[in-house]
């Protein structure tokens, strides 16, 4: 009898902290954290190039070719991921998903070309000592004469690049889980490759609402944000002025 009536009783939940839904307050957190990660990457890069005499500006046309096309990739998603909030906001599932899956693609056209570039830098020589070195591949003098008179630039260039990529990398996987949530598991290994689809699965999708995909939408746009600081300063200013 107790319990029947116990049952009856609404649940009352505290209410969140200042207003704001618990995950968008821990997601500026995190991204406070993380503008001081950056920051610190970019100071150092800022700092070599200053204190370092005849800091190297070795980037041709091809790399600043390729870097642009990166930053319209990037650009594009950003709209695309302002889009998906707005379906959410607006109870759209189908174009929710395919505004995602559509952002998802910029990034991953990002991860790809940012892959390339680093693939042709390294065989042409620019690398650090950790880098295996690419066999039956003809090297430019210049990079190499980079990595070894001026190691610095080769050390915060894929430093500050590669934790960049590496944050574009988990905001694809970050927004597969809304993405995917309306599909079978099966469609996940289908559609996506197993690493990620595998860390989709343990995040263990469900219905997520306008709010979850708010907060992704935050992450997606700081990661944009960054590389419109690490495009000019890397890239522009390390181009090769014929």
């Amino acid at each position: 009898m107790a319990d029947s009536a116990l049952q009856n009783i609404p649940s009352v939940y505290e209410p969140s902290l200042f207003g704001t839904y618990s995950k968008k307050i821990g997601m500026w957190l995190f991204l406070l954290s993380d503008t001081l990660t950056f920051g610190a990457l970019l100071y150092a890069y800022s700092y070599g190039r200053i204190s370092t005499g005849g800091w190297p500006t070795p980037f041709h046309s091809e790399s600043i070719i390729n870097a642009t096309i990166m930053t319209a990739f990037l650009l594009t998603s950003s709209l695309t991921m302002v889009l998906a909030v707005r379906a959410s906001v607006h109870r759209d599932a189908k174009m929710q998903t395919l505004w995602l899956l559509a952002t998802m693609l910029c990034g991953t056209g990002f991860i790809v070309l940012h892959g390339r570039e680093w693939s042709n830098l390294i065989a042409e020589g620019l690398s650090l000592p950790m880098f295996p070195k690419v066999p039956h591949h003809q090297v430019a003098a210049e990079f190499v004469n980079v990595s070894k008179t001026v190691p610095q630039f080769a050390a915060t260039f894929f430093g500050l690049t590669g934790m960049h990529m590496l944050h574009v990398t988990l905001g694809v996987i970050y927004l597969g889980t809304p993405a995917y949530s309306p599909f079978h598991y099966g469609a996940h290994i289908l559609l996506i490759a197993a690493i990620v689809c595998g860390i989709i699965l343990w995040l263990k999708p469900k219905v997520y609402d306008s709010s979850d995909v708010e907060v992704a939408g935050l992450y997606w746009h700081f990661v944009d944000l960054v590389w419109m600081f690490i495009f000019p300063l890397v890239y522009l200013m390390s181009a090769k002025i014929l």
